[in-house]
């Protein structure tokens, strides 16, 4: 088979050895290519991996948050009833338990 460029004789023999010399880098060049195509796929996938991992865990949280909000909904309106009356020592304690209840809760969130 005949390339362009390739000649008959001693001057073919150099041209064919550039050839060689060129083919040889390209394929150097291409490995190089296909290790850094498989490190970015390995991270990419690492990464899907992590997000996947990150959404379920805010998932947990707004169901965490759901269900404090719930409670916390459910004692404002037990203070609020409390306070139609005229029991303002009650309600003072009511306060205190609601701010104790929210500390414990703020401190257990953070801590988790």
């Amino acid at each position: 088979m005949r390339r362009a460029g390739l000649g008959e004789g001693g001057s073919g023999n150099y041209v064919a050895s550039g050839y060689s010399v060129y083919e040889e880098e390209n394929e150097h060049l291409q490995e190089g290519l296909r290790a850094k195509v498989n490190a970015l796929k390995s991270l990419t996938i690492d990464i899907g991996t992590e997000v996947k991992y990150q959404n379920k865990m805010l998932d947990e949280m707004d169901s965490d948050f759901d269900s404090t909000g719930g409670l916390l909904g459910a004692t404002i309106g037990r203070v609020k009833q409390l306070s139609r009356g005229s029991q303002t020592k009650l309600l003072c304690y009511m306060l205190l338990f609601c701010f104790f209840v929210f500390f414990v809760l703020y401190w257990f969130i953070k801590l988790r």
